[in-house]
């Protein structure tokens, strides 16, 4: 076993004669074991210059290498169903399965999918974005295969990190009821949970696995189970004698038989492994242990910082401005000063320390930090209990990645009308597609009561908003954007806003322009075309009504726009204000229409959804020349 190790990223294609004959898992297949080796360093330095032409999750990807090739040698794959966890490990798995050339065109239009898709490719069994699913569809596959009377295998592999969820143990909670033919793969690439890869280990997990210890184990259970207490006290001192040399009891209390842990890029212990399992009846668990990053040596060292990587522009170097901030910055400065003036201040994450910029929080105030894994419901009813008890938590969470603790943030945080501040970052577009994009968050936050819900317009509105988020008394939801700001002004006073008051930015004639957080900036421009009055709404709950009300007597159309849902969002606020006041006014919502948008640039994604200057601007027109056409007509 020898893994090449690659130093740098390579800027033309490498030479891959051996990976280039592989197009589906059958040719992987059609190969001798000992080819595999040569296989994975090709696989690993094609899947180098692929990423860094496009730019992508690469470090898990590079640590999977093995056991991607592994997987597919063993089981007859895609009549075997393989669920693979998150999806960003399975890059590998696109290139063996049929889509090495177009790889080039990972996350651009009608290109390849950043994560698994079941529309793409008949290897891709399960379409997966968010982490801690692939068993709990894993298992559903398989008891299909019951139902159906199929033959087939189905393996789920799941990373340590997604092993944290909730929805993980609960589906191998209920494994245990069912004893379905599945097994589970724990890909741990951070330690977690052993560190155990010796060889006394490998020993046992080839013992654990072979048909001869399976055979007499369910032997002897036959035999003891006639003798009153006698299983149960063979059964029960078998799992000692495994807890001393393995850390699977917790697995097999739970139905499984626990193999492992073993090293994850050792290809003969793999396939072995795998090939022992691959026909034992019920839930079996395999540990396997690999390296984040494997065969790239800056991974290696900084796993965590490459995690993804931004496309290479080969001769073309940017000018990077350090100073201006992201908005995730200005959070995460924001948060050390309102540390420093109150005590009370505790901050939480579900596993987004460094994508949130917690890190100097984690480091200056690590008593009141607390990142709680890949546990949104937990980390949001974890909140609610310190709220209880005087605590002012600050919960740091992605949009997306906020759906998955709804429940949790209307019957534990807003029924309760608890003290807790939700700084929601990614809320808009964003190049990964649909599983990332953060654009339902105003739609599902508005309509809770109790909930103030705001969204700024730059960098010094986000610092202003989370001061006044954090001061209100009961919850409050301050939504923004990935990536940097027009470059406002930051105070480094805090001063909280009047709840519900928007500000006018421009006075104009007849149409008046109702722009929410991100969307203020690009509405600039259309507003001085159009010579339209310009409004940064700030606040999407409460509204602004009585300036609803002002401009509805001195404009005639009036134009919401917004980076989230049409459906129930920012705009539908107005229009409920404005019917329930019954309030006679033309009206043109724009946002993201009722669809799911694909994976592309975010400056694209945004023209395909008409919220650039010029499809604003070409809307607003179309919208007066129907008005006009209905005058008329009249």
């Amino acid at each position: 076993m020898s893994t090449q190790t690659f130093t740098q990223i390579p800027l033309t294609r490498p030479d891959t004669p051996l990976l280039d004959t592989i197009n589906s898992p059958a040719d992987l297949r059609l190969l001798e074991k000992q080819q595999l080796e040569q296989l994975s360093d090709e696989l690993r330095i094609f899947l180098l210059y692929t990423v860094g032409q496009t730019g992508g999750h690469f470090g898990a990807g590079l640590g999977v290498v093995e056991l991607t090739l592994a997987v597919h040698f063993v089981f007859q794959t895609p009549h075997d169903k393989l669920v693979w966890d998150v999806g960003h490990q399975t890059y590998p798995h696109k290139i063996i399965c049929g889509r090495r050339e177009q790889m080039g065109k990972l996350r651009q239009p009608g290109g390849i999918a950043p994560f698994p898709v079941r529309t793409e490719n008949e290897f891709d069994t399960f379409g997966v974005g968010h982490s801690s699913t692939s068993i709990s569809a894993a298992l559903g596959m398989a008891l299909a295969a019951q139902i159906n009377q199929t033959r087939q295998r189905t393996v789920a592999i799941i990373g340590d990190g997604a092993m944290t969820a909730g929805m993980a143990f609960e589906a191998l909670n209920h494994i245990a009821d069912t004893n379905a033919n599945l097994l589970v793969i724990l890909n741990d690439n951070a330690m977690s949970i052993s560190q155990n890869v010796g060889g006394l280990a490998k020993y046992f997990a080839r013992i654990l696995s072979s048909r001869l210890y399976i055979s007499m184990r369910e032997g002897s259970k036959k035999i003891l189970s006639r003798i009153p207490h006698a299983w149960e006290f063979a059964r029960r001192t078998e799992e000692h004698m495994k807890g001393m040399v393995v850390p699977g009891t917790l697995f097999d209390e739970l139905g499984f038989n626990y193999i492992g842990p073993i090293n994850g890029h050792d290809l003969d212990a793999l396939i072995s492994t795998l090939e022992n399992i691959k026909d034992l009846e019920g839930p079996q668990f395999l540990h396997v242990i690999t390296q984040k990053g494997k065969g790239y040596g800056p991974a290696e060292l900084a796993p965590v910082g490459t995690h993804s990587l931004s496309k290479i522009e080969a001769n073309k170097p940017k000018a990077i401005n350090h100073e201006a901030p992201t908005y995730s910055n200005v959070f995460g400065k924001w948060l050390c000063d309102m540390a420093e003036a109150e005590p009370q201040l505790v901050a939480i994450t579900p596993a987004m320390e460094e994508g949130s910029d917690l890190v100097a929080f984690a480091k200056k105030f690590p008593t009141r930090y607390h990142d709680v894994a890949i546990a949104e419901q937990h980390a949001v009813t974890l909140a609610a209990g310190m709220a209880c008890q005087g605590i002012k938590p600050v919960v740091a969470i992605y949009s997306t990645f906020l759906q998955r603790a709804y429940d949790q943030l209307i019957h534990d945080v807003a029924i309760q009308d608890l003290n807790i501040t939700f700084a929601i970052d990614r809320a808009c577009l964003l190049e990964d597609g649909p599983t990332h994009s953060g654009v339902f968050d105003l739609s599902f936050l508005r309509c809770i009561p109790n909930m103030i819900v705001m969204a700024p317009s730059d960098e010094n509105e986000t610092r202003q908003m989370l001061y006044t988020g954090f001061t209100h008394d009961g919850p409050a939801a301050i939504r923004y954007p990935r990536g940097k700001g027009p470059g406002a002004t930051i105070d480094s006073t805090m001063q909280a806003l009047t709840i519900g008051k928007a500000r006018i930015l421009r006075e104009g004639s007849e149409i008046a322009l109702l722009a929410f957080g991100s969307m203020v900036q690009t509405a600039r421009a259309v507003a001085d075309t159009l010579d339209a009055t310009l409004v940064d709404m700030r606040f999407v709950k409460p509204l602004d009504e009585r300036l609803i009300l002002r401009l509805v007597k001195d404009h005639n159309l009036m134009v919401t726009i917004e980076e989230n849902s049409l459906q129930g969002g920012a705009g539908s606020a107005v229009n409920e204000f404005l019917n329930q006041a019954r309030l006679d006014i033309s009206v043109l919502n724009l946002g993201i229409p009722d669809r799911f948008i694909s994976q592309d640039k975010p400056a694209n994604m945004i023209q395909a959804c008409g919220l650039d200057e010029i499809g604003i601007f070409n809307a607003i027109r179309q919208s007066q020349s129907s008005l006009n056409d209905l005058f008329i007509s009249k």
